[in-house]
């Protein structure tokens, strides 16, 4: 029985963030409730990380956010928020600040869009390190 209800478990937690095909049995009204609210929740957290970006899609924020990450595995919000800022440059909504702080961060550190964001090179010999 713990590991039928730990299957249902997972089952659920990877429709809610990972994208995966909603459960048999539960309510689709709500799951869809449930993962807009989480990803709001990430639109939030990224915000927070990406503070020029957000402000300059302003009202748009939000939704930008919800739509470009549904369906993508949970990061932290430093990832959603590049992730986030490379499609609004994609699509041309990039304002100069954004542009800028996504350019700064491009210079200082790589990613790949999966693994957590590492220094550069140039940026860990200017540091000594």
């Amino acid at each position: 029985m713990s590991g039928d209800l730990a299957a249902r478990q997972a089952a659920l937690v990877a429709a809610l963030v990972d994208g995966a095909a909603d459960p048999a049995g539960m309510d689709a009204a709500r799951l869809h409730a449930t993962r807009t609210a989480l990803l709001r929740k990430r639109s939030g957290l990224a915000a927070r990380e990406w503070p020029l970006l957000a402000a300059g899609l302003g009202a748009d924020w939000t939704a930008f956010a919800v739509a470009e990450l549904a369906g993508r595995p949970v990061a932290d919000g430093l990832r959603d928020g590049w992730v986030l800022a490379r499609a609004a440059r994609d699509r041309g909504l990039l304002t100069d600040g954004a542009a800028r702080e996504l350019a700064a961060r491009e210079r200082a550190y790589r990613f790949d869009g999966v693994r957590p964001p590492r220094p550069r090179l140039r940026s860990r010999l200017r540091r000594g390190r």
